[in-house]
């Protein structure tokens, strides 16, 4: 029998790859995701048509492959981007699923949405501007996002004439800065997405460059979805009791798998009470099972009785984390209202929802040369910086770094259920850049 790893072995047809892409405002980003819709030949006809109409109601000789991702009405008048367009297509090598990002700096919240759960991201630069601060901005989410590749597209490079220098000299400097952020692996890709070149098909104006060309690269750049490596995490999300003749006395506790594996008779501790007990049985799908590996949804049966209801966590007693009621993170600001020290929030972990006070935002991190302001006060939209929070009830919280599923959180408003800011707990960016960027006096590292 093979293993559920070698089941998703085959790098062919079988995987998936989860992408965004990111950049300033006209870098080219929805003609970009266009042109590999259409050159990939994964545009539908009536879809096509659509756009064709489009095109020629505004004057325009060519189909505007922006249209295939800008859906929302006001982005089309406007030639913008402003919610996250996500598209599913597929080529013989691999599936994908991408969200098209959008690049007003008010809007890079929505990135953050697009990233969160991204193996790749793809960060655009307009070969006429080079590294600007939006696109320091997008690697920084990225890098804190712990997207672990990310691809460099010089796009535009027709209007630069094709210059080999202009490429290098703006992959130079991006590949440096996100390198200091601890960013894993970067591609740099030349392309121009109007005309095609280095999109889906190699550019005959750029013989200096012998790299894949952006399709090639996504359809093999190696991703893992192995998520049963990881210690087991189970948030509960619903108390099944029937309490019916047939099952009187039936207690299921329902939710999905966030990590790891669990096994019938494994030891687990519920958190935070931290009480133990045993596995005695897994439903799914309407049927026993004597093991479960995310990201399945399954019905955990145990063998006491215990007071267990929605956002508690379940992990084998071997490997539980640890609970805490301080709260130390790295956030990306996303709401209109500033985030202050002394604010009250709701904070959002799994499928568990406690309050909780700011009590500290010790730096704020600058994107121009990854220094951090000290102790600025509060945040305000689009800002990334350290906060502790102390929340009224323990939580399981894992590093962001091991588990970017219970290692993430939401601050929400209690007033209004808007959502201020997402965390990630732990250190912030990657060993690289702990390493290369100094702490400042409050003893915070970025």
């Amino acid at each position: 029998m093979t293993s559920t790893t070698e089941q998703f072995a085959d790098v062919s047809a079988t995987t998936l790859l989860r992408f965004a892409t990111a950049g300033s405002v006209d870098d080219g980003k929805s003609t970009l995701v266009g042109r590999l819709l259409h050159d990939s030949k994964s545009v539908l006809t009536d879809q096509m048509e659509a756009v064709e109409a489009v095109s020629a109601q505004r004057g325009q000789d060519a189909p505007d492959l922006a249209l295939l991702t800008d859906g929302l009405r006001a982005e089309r008048e406007q030639g913008i981007t402003i919610d996250v367009a996500y598209r599913y297509f597929a080529t013989a090598r691999r599936r994908f699923i991408l969200a098209d990002t959008p690049g007003h700096v008010q809007y890079t919240r929505n990135m953050v949405t697009g990233a969160s759960t991204a193996d790749l991201a793809v960060v655009l630069v307009d070969a006429r501007n080079g590294v600007i601060e939006q696109t320091r901005r997008h690697a920084a989410v990225a890098a804190l996002l712990r997207v672990p590749h990310v691809v460099l597209a010089v796009n535009k490079m027709d209007l630069v004439g094709y210059q080999e220098s202009v490429f290098a000299a703006i992959a130079e400097e991006f590949t440096a800065y996100a390198s200091d952020l601890g960013v894993p692996e970067i591609t740099a890709i030349p392309i121009s997405a109007l005309a095609g070149d280095n999109v889906v098909e190699a550019s005959a104006n750029m013989d200096w460059y012998g790299g894949p060309t952006v399709l090639e690269h996504l359809e093999t750049v190696p991703v893992s979805h192995d998520l049963t490596a990881c210690p087991a995490r189970f948030p509960v999300q619903y108390v099944i009791r029937p309490q019916s003749a047939e099952h009187p006395d039936y207690r299921g506790y329902a939710g999905q798998i966030a990590s790891g594996v669990l096994r019938v008779g494994e030891a687990v501790t519920v958190l935070p009470s931290g009480r133990t007990s045993v596995i005695e049985g897994i439903d799914a799908l309407g049927e026993s099972v004597d093991i479960a590996w995310a990201p399945q949804s399954v019905t955990l049966r145990l063998a006491d009785d215990i007071d267990i209801s929605r956002g508690d966590l379940i992990a084998p007693s071997a490997n539980a984390p640890a609970t805490t009621q301080d709260v130390e993170a790295t956030v990306c600001h996303v709401a209109d209202q500033p985030l202050a020290v002394g604010a009250r929030v709701l904070i959002k972990h799994t499928t568990r929802t406690v309050k909780a006070i700011v009590k500290e935002i010790p730096s704020r991190l600058t994107l121009d040369d990854l220094s951090q302001h000290p102790n600025p006060g509060q945040l305000v939209a689009n800002d990334i910086g350290r906060v502790v929070v102390r929340t009224a009830e323990p939580l399981a919280l894992d590093a962001y770094a091991d588990s970017r599923r219970t290692g993430s959180f939401l601050l929400i408003d209690p007033a209004d259920g808007t959502t201020l800011a997402a965390g990630m707990a732990g250190e912030s960016f990657a060993s690289k850049a702990e390493t290369t960027v100094q702490a400042d006096e409050e003893g915070w590292d970025f």
